[in-house]
């Protein structure tokens, strides 16, 4: 992936396509059965919550918070879900799959190429949490709010991506490409440099940084580490 604008052009990560993908993944529980509506609410859905926890928490939330700034009543929002558990696993869910979606499937013409794989899987990560912004700030941020479900699905997302970054490590190492003294934790200290470009994200618009510069500067600044 060559820029942002290219990767917008490739994956459609609008509110309404993830909201489709929402809908897709729990049409047996959503009860409105027309879909252009209940993709139409759960853009509101999500786009209140998403604001709502990013103002006071998801813990302070409340379902008739929801309803006031979403403008549905409450028989509308519980068509959709059965509580706030439901709706947190909707949206970790599609934060998941989204991963799964971008990040587990890189080019077939990088497969024998660990260095062209690493770049890409650097690049299109901070991508993806650029396009999905609010989502990723809310899956890292309010984690500790979450249910033991709500956490361990965003635990094993986070360790399903350092686990990518570590195999292709593991594939540079053995390609004699990269000079790495412990893959697991090199994986796991590249992932906070991923983390910063969507957590501290005001900083860098300060800075007028693009996610174009900042995903050549991780890119420069890994491959120094690890002598590629």
């Amino acid at each position: 992936m060559n820029s942002f604008q290219e990767f917008q052009a490739r994956f459609d990560l609008s509110m309404e396509a993830l909201c489709a993908r929402i809908l897709e993944r729990h049409a047996a529980a959503i009860r409105v059965k027309k879909p252009a509506v209940a993709i139409a609410n759960l853009v509101r859905i999500v786009e209140t919550t998403l604001t709502l926890s990013n103002r006071k928490g998801f813990h302070s939330m409340g379902l008739r918070d929801l309803a006031e700034q979403s403008g549905l009543s409450m028989g509308a929002l519980y068509a959709h879900f059965n509580g706030k558990d439901t709706l947190l696993m909707m949206i970790l869910g599609q934060v998941v799959g989204a991963v799964d979606e971008v990040l587990c499937r890189p080019p077939e013409a990088l497969a024998g190429d660990p260095a062209g794989r690493l770049r890409w899987l650097l690049s299109t990560h901070i991508y993806l949490t650029e396009a999905m912004h609010p989502w990723f700030v809310f899956a890292y941020m309010e984690a500790k709010a979450f249910s033991k479900e709500g956490r361990d699905l965003a635990v094993a997302n986070e360790l399903a991506t350092e686990k990518l970054i570590a195999d292709t490590l593991d594939d540079g190492m053995r390609a004699g490409r990269f000079r790495v003294a412990n893959v697991e934790m090199t994986a796991a200290l590249i992932k906070p440099l991923l983390q910063d470009w969507y957590v501290k994200r005001a900083k860098y618009r300060r800075r007028g940084v693009t996610p174009d510069y900042y995903a050549g500067e991780v890119i420069d600044f890994v491959e120094a580490a690890i002598g590629a």
